[in-house]
């Protein structure tokens, strides 16, 4: 983002601090369709009006919104793969003995029985 003029750094920015309001309205449930309009044009005129001027202070705002976002979403996405583990009750690391398995016990298996496959 620093190599990013004002103008798109504004543009992220106003794209950021909408998703946020919109989900932040949205759950709590004040959200309607034109307080959103009119949070996001009026959050994009100021943002491009004063653009040059607060270029860092938009550049570390995208940062934090950025980092912020995807620890949200990889904390998300190891939850719900936690929880279908658990409810499909997947063992990743095979720590218990299961009779119903489709992997082969080699221990239990003749040595004639075994063959390697290229």
């Amino acid at each position: 983002m620093k190599l990013s003029s004002p103008r798109i750094k504004s543009l992220t920015v106003t794209a950021g601090l909408s998703f946020w309001f919109f989900i932040i309205t949205f759950t709590v449930g004040l959200f309607s369709l034109e307080l959103f309009i009119v949070f996001v044009s009026a959050l994009l005129i100021i943002t491009q009006i004063f653009s040059s001027k607060i270029s860092k202070a938009l550049d570390l705002f995208s940062i934090v919104n950025t980092k912020f976002f995807l620890g949200a979403l990889f904390v998300t996405v190891i939850s719900i793969y936690g929880i279908l583990f658990k409810l499909l009750k997947i063992d990743l690391l095979r720590l218990k003995k299961q009779n119903k398995t489709y992997w082969q016990n080699i221990e239990s298996q003749k040595p004639e029985n075994l063959r390697r496959q290229y």
